[in-house]
């Protein structure tokens, strides 16, 4: 399974004082230097705590041009060696964005930039024509999913009086999920204690996704009482008052394993939802849906939703 979506020392000049003097007097000049390293922060796109290692002979002041994500302590400072904690809070915009810690001192300052990427992508996979590339995962690294998806933890009967049993890592001494052969894989099982256990994974649930393009290559599994879906939930609902079916859902792909091979696409809403068949929903029966893989994709725009299989339209 894969899925991607497209949309040094630094040394400063002198530290001028003010002093009462006779005409005849040559006025006193203090040299002060700062130093401080490292000259530039590369963050990551996770929340984080960096440092910057200071060194002056005079007093200094910190100021920080973007304040909503970044925040330095201490602010300020005396001679001496000090260590300043640079807190980066978490890139969720999925944009570069960088911004500048300026320390001040009374005849100069030093500038040190903070730039903060997203998730390094690659150049080598070719977005649809009028879209950029902005997050994939081609599970090719480790043998769990990455810490960029979060598992749903929930007992059977959770929703829809379905008997697995959602967890996260192991049940019963074997995965959930794991990652293997460059294939994220989603297991399903019956445990020593008689239990279903399985594994439901969500990404980019921070801030999500909003209009682009997205698609996944996914291989179905056999067998009745099986029901894989590549779905859409919206995020930060308020349950308690927006809850399902006025929050919305678009299901890129499921299939229940009673009839095998047919792939659906549905959409979910307050006015037509599944509770009284009024959801709109377009079905069609693939050769080879289990077991063999293929490639089911959504593109929402304001203006519309198209869902796809393998580049045939499904849904629009």
């Amino acid at each position: 399974m894969r899925i991607r979506i497209f949309s040094i020392f630094v040394t400063t000049v002198l530290c001028m004082f003010a002093c009462n003097c006779s005409k005849n007097e040559t006025p006193e000049v203090k040299t002060g230097t700062v130093k401080v390293a490292p000259s530039k922060i590369d963050a990551t796109m996770d929340a984080a705590v960096y440092e910057l290692n200071l060194t002056a002979d005079c007093e200094w002041g910190i100021a920080v041009e973007d304040k909503s994500w970044v925040s330095v302590s201490p602010s300020g400072g005396l001679s001496g060696t000090s260590t300043v904690k640079v807190k980066v809070e978490k890139n969720g915009t999925f944009k570069e964005r960088s911004t500048t810690i300026v320390i001040n001192y009374p005849s100069s300052s030093i500038s040190i930039p903070i730039v903060q990427d997203c998730e390094k992508v690659d150049d080598s996979i070719k977005a649809p024509e009028g879209y950029t590339l902005i997050w994939h995962d081609e599970f090719n690294e480790g043998n769990v999913p990455s810490n960029q998806w979060r598992h749903e933890v929930q007992n059977s009967g959770w929703v829809n009086n379905e008997l697995q049993n959602y967890r996260n890592g192991t049940a019963d001494g074997k995965r959930v999920t794991e990652v293997k052969d460059g294939t994220l894989r989603i297991n399903c099982f019956k445990g020593s204690d008689g239990k279903i256990y399985s594994g439901r994974i969500y990404a980019c649930e921070d801030p999500g996704i909003k209009y682009g393009y997205i698609e996944a290559r996914i291989k179905l599994p056999k067998g009745k009482g099986t029901w894989p879906a590549f779905w859409m939930m919206p995020c930060k609902v308020d349950w308690a008052n927006e809850g399902w079916p006025k929050c919305g859902e678009i299901d890129i792909m499921e299939e229940v394993g009673c009839v095998p091979n047919e792939v659906s696409s549905s959409l979910h809403a307050e006015g037509h939802n599944h509770t009284n068949n009024t959801q709109v929903t377009k079905a069609v029966t693939i050769k080879n849906a289990e077991g063999e893989f293929h490639t089911y994709s959504i593109e929402w725009t304001e203006q519309n939703i198209t869902t796809y299989v393998d580049g045939a339209k499904l849904l629009s």
